[in-house]
């Protein structure tokens, strides 16, 4: 042993799982933290290496490297390549701790599930957003650089309401030439998101009481939205072609409808061109709003996706709202919206009175991102790495769970629906797939007042290929376990 070095402890403790009902890894993380902070294992001190760890305790290395990099994160250990792993000198447990009551324990996962899901990439199966490993952060740094080092200092501080003239102009050039909509850049208004983009409309346009109808299942933060302007929503079925326009014939009074006909959220068929003109003549008839929510077109990997269905509105009657946060990374929070000319004084008020929210360096970098043909470039490249991941994901379930689910809505967008084996119980399965470590939710948690088989959403954009064939084969073998419980019972 080196003078001055604190020996290896090979004594401590196993971590007990039962007795507070802890996983694997929060009880060799508890363990852990309780030795530093009882001066079992005192400042300086290495800690044992994951693979002796994990031959002590009977666990794997990958659990081990796991609570490693947490008790990192929190700043009770260091680790540093060639000196392994040690205790840092002042351990930060009094800022760090949280309360008692704030403890989640594992009998509490159900009111968890109530709550909608997370989005974030790297995890299985909640991964519905771009991949931020894929974007070329050198580019981007190129583009902010000349934004920062050209932006005249009249454009800093009184920049457009509606937003940088030059974004406005590529953002109408491309929905011009790749989503089939001839539009002025006058009509564009730039927005941090889709979501932000609903808050103004619902802002502006909608009082208390005000009919809208929604998509049954749909995209839960919209009806989220429109609630908290008063607005009385109608759930309106989702039929095989999308929302069902006989049943919105029973409504010629809403103030609006909101559809996503490129993907539908969360089922993911595409609207066809037949319901779209029904759908447009109703709003021209019921003289209501049709707000377009095109969140993931750009990745259609059966061919040219279909026109948007503003594109086919003759009667400026569709409001359409995009982001960039769902093509390049959620990060980015720059949106944008087509608005109707009727529309747009009251919407650029509303924008004013509640403050401009889109930083102007950022418009000027993304103007000249989309303006240097990077942007298509990228969106090429991450639309051919998503269809790998999607196939992969196919054929491994394919492989290794023949019969025991179906898909659809795998033809597009950064998710697909996966219907499970006839009389399965839904939210069961998406706990017992907690357990497995894959985070599922399930299509029930979208409905209003449809009943549907059960089924999962499952997305894959921001998971690594290693990720998919590890996390693929742990939900076929859960397919296979439902299938067979299925036939026995």
């Amino acid at each position: 042993m080196s003078r001055g070095k604190h020996p290896v402890p090979l004594d401590l403790p196993l971590p007990q799982t039962t007795a507070e009902g802890l996983s694997k890894q929060d009880s060799a993380y508890s363990a852990l933290r309780q030795a530093i902070l009882e001066k079992r294992l005192p400042a300086g001190c290495r800690l044992p290496s994951t693979r002796t760890l994990a031959q002590r305790w009977s666990m794997s290395r990958g659990t081990l490297e796991v609570v490693f990099d947490r008790l990192r994160s929190e700043g009770y250990v260091s680790r540093l390549c060639g000196s392994g792993t040690q205790v840092c000198a002042v351990v930060p447990d009094l800022y760090l701790s949280p309360p008692a009551r704030a403890l989640v324990r594992p009998e509490r996962v159900d009111s968890l599930q109530s709550q909608p899901f997370a989005v974030r990439a790297g995890q299985p199966f909640v991964a519905r957003l771009a991949d931020p490993a894929l974007f070329p952060l050198q580019r981007w740094a190129r583009a902010l650089t000349r934004a920062l080092a050209n932006a005249p200092a009249q454009l800093l501080c009184d920049p457009d309401p509606g937003g940088l003239p030059a974004l406005r102009q590529q953002i109408a050039e491309y929905l011009g030439q790749h989503r089939g909509i001839a539009c002025d850049p006058r009509q564009v208004m730039v927005t941090t998101g889709i979501r932000h983009g609903l808050d103004l409309l619902a802002r502006s346009l909608l009082q208390p009481g005000d009919k809208v109808c929604i998509e049954d299942p749909g995209y839960q933060s919209a009806k989220g939205l429109f609630a908290l302007a008063g607005a009385r929503l109608v759930p309106i079925p989702v039929q095989e072609e999308g929302i069902d326009v006989q049943c919105l014939q029973r409504h010629r009074d809403a103030r609006m409808v909101y559809v996503t006909p490129a993907h539908q959220a969360p089922l993911g068929m595409t609207m066809p061109v037949s319901r779209r003109l029904a759908l447009l003549d109703w709003a021209r008839r019921s003289e209501a709003w049709v707000v377009e929510d095109d969140y993931d077109s750009e990745f259609n990997y059966q061919g040219a996706p279909l026109a948007a269905l503003k594109s086919l509105d003759r009667e400026d009657r569709v409001i359409y709202c995009g982001s960039f946060n769902k093509t390049l990374f959620a990060g980015l929070r720059v949106g944008f919206m087509l608005v109707p000319e009727a529309l747009r004084p009251r919407l650029l008020a509303t924008l004013q009175s509640t403050g401009r929210s889109v930083g102007v360096i950022e418009q000027v970098a993304l103007a000249d991102y989309i303006a240097s043909g990077a942007f298509l470039r990228y969106l090429r490249a991450a639309r051919q790495a998503y269809q790998e991941r999607r196939d992969q994901l196919l054929a491994i379930l394919q492989r290794e769970a023949p019969g025991c689910y179906t898909v659809s809505g795998q033809q597009a967008g950064l998710h697909l629906l996966l219907e499970l084996p006839p009389g399965s119980d839904e939210a069961r399965f998406c706990q017992a797939a907690a357990q497995a470590g894959l985070f599922l939710q399930g299509v029930a948690e979208s409905c209003q007042q449809v009943r549907r088989p059960p089924a999962v959403i499952i997305g894959y954009a921001a998971l690594s290929l290693a990720q998919i064939r590890f996390s693929g084969s742990r939900l076929a073998a859960l397919l296979v376990a439902e299938a067979q419980g299925r036939d026995e019972g």
